[in-house]
């Protein structure tokens, strides 16, 4: 098999320690030489000069949870070309699982071409990633405290989820202060009200009369105090979001024209994937990396296992939800392509416009133009004879003679 690089090596990275294995193709054959390096700072210069002094042109490592990042951040000097390895693809042959045994195969893949590198963001991007991300996970945590404000209502009896939109609106937090301090008197908690929730006070008052004890006061007491902090933390978050956005202004307000994608989804689509395309040479590239297409299983001539393949879990989380709003847009492609779909199961209509939406994406982004609808009539205007047969056989079967004959223009 032939030799892509005579000079590399095969990183194989834990918590403490990488184990490198540098491989070098000579006329006797190939010799390896094997070093374990502690993780820390010194450990990973210690690594870059080693690599350096056996004049190593490329290296490969696993992408072994966030153990990579940091050697990957001290070896990515621009001496050696650096390949991060999903650890699916490059698994070693049964009974031959060691540290040493692991870095030599990933010396011995390289070396003959046979790794397919991952995609690593540039710095910006991951760090927008990180913001994002930490959003998210902000939100749920205070979606769950919200959560329990509600389930210690019910404990105590007291039905106001059912009657408020929003607890957490104003007219609900100044009902829940006032309990919190003390209140008890229906009337007087219903009184609170703001807004259109006045002309609920008569329902507000049925539903305020509770077994309020102090255990409850202090539950909610707990979690409003945890709700407004977590509030306080994604406020900051978005102003960093923000500053770091501030350069991608222009990509946020192109993506922003496609239907269903909100400023906070344009900030994710940013974060994920960034707003160079070359490192998909197509689009088809990007959905397979965001696992938005079926895998490929076939044997003897037939397709087994047709699920959507593993990929990024955030761009594809946020981009489901983008399509299901989008497929709710009336007079719109994406409507007409959920609908068209729609007889094979939602999700997977779901599944086929996130697909379509960051083909969209990715063609946006590289020609810098805004979205441009096909239109709701955009299959039937490509399927119009296809259309015109099923409706004449449609006429036929209802008992009427039907003459096809197209409209003078």
């Amino acid at each position: 098999m032939e030799v892509l690089h005579p000079c590399c090596a095969g990183l194989d990275v834990h918590q403490k320690s990488v184990v490198a294995c540098v491989r070098r193709a000579t006329s006797a054959g190939a010799q390896t030489e094997t070093r374990t390096f502690l993780t820390s700072t010194r450990g990973l210069l210690a690594l870059a000069a080693w690599l350096d002094e056996h004049g190593v042109t490329h290296a490969v490592m696993e992408s072994t949870g966030v153990y990579w990042k940091p050697v990957w951040h001290v070896l990515d000097d621009g001496e050696r070309a650096l390949t991060l390895a999903n650890a699916r693809e490059v698994k070693n042959l049964p009974g031959r699982k060691t540290d040493v045994n692991d870095a030599q195969w990933l010396a011995e893949l390289l070396a003959h071409g046979l790794v397919r590198a991952s995609f690593v963001a540039p710095e910006p991007v991951q760090e927008l990633r990180d913001l994002t991300r930490t959003r998210k996970q902000l939100i749920r945590e205070r979606a769950q405290h919200i959560q329990r404000v509600q389930k210690t209502l019910e404990n105590a009896n007291l039905k106001l989820t059912g009657t408020l939109s929003d607890v957490m609106g104003k007219s609900g937090r100044a009902i829940l202060s006032a309990i919190i301090g003390g209140e008890s008197d229906p009337e007087k908690l219903a009184a609170l009200a703001v807004g259109k929730a006045r002309k609920k006070h008569a329902a507000l008052v049925e539903v305020l009369h509770g077994r309020v004890r102090d255990h409850h006061r202090g539950m909610l007491r707990l979690h409003l105090k945890m709700i407004d902090a977590l509030s306080a933390t994604i406020g900051e978050v978005d102003e960093q979001l923000g500053k770091a956005l501030a350069p991608s202004k222009a990509q946020m307000k192109i993506l922003m024209t496609m239907p269903g994608v909100s400023e906070v989804t344009a900030q994710v689509i940013l974060a994920e994937i960034g707003s160079d395309m070359s490192r998909f040479p197509t689009a088809g590239h990007l959905i397979s990396w965001a696992g938005l297409c079926p895998r490929n299983d076939e044997s003897a001539g037939k397709r087994r296992d047709r699920r959507i393949r593993k990929g990024s879990p955030w761009l594809r989380a946020t981009l489901v939800q983008a399509a299901w709003a989008a497929a709710h847009s009336k007079g719109t492609y994406l409507r007409s392509l959920f609908v068209r779909l729609q007889r094979k199961g939602a999700k997977k209509a779901t599944i086929a416009v996130a697909a379509s939406m960051l083909t969209a994406v990715w063609h946006m982004l590289r020609d810098g133009v805004e979205y441009a609808d096909l239109g709701a009539d955009h299959f039937a205007r490509r399927d119009e004879k296809k259309v015109v047969a099923r409706l004449a056989r449609r006429l036929e079967q209802l008992g009427y003679e039907v003459e096809v004959k197209k409209k003078a223009a």
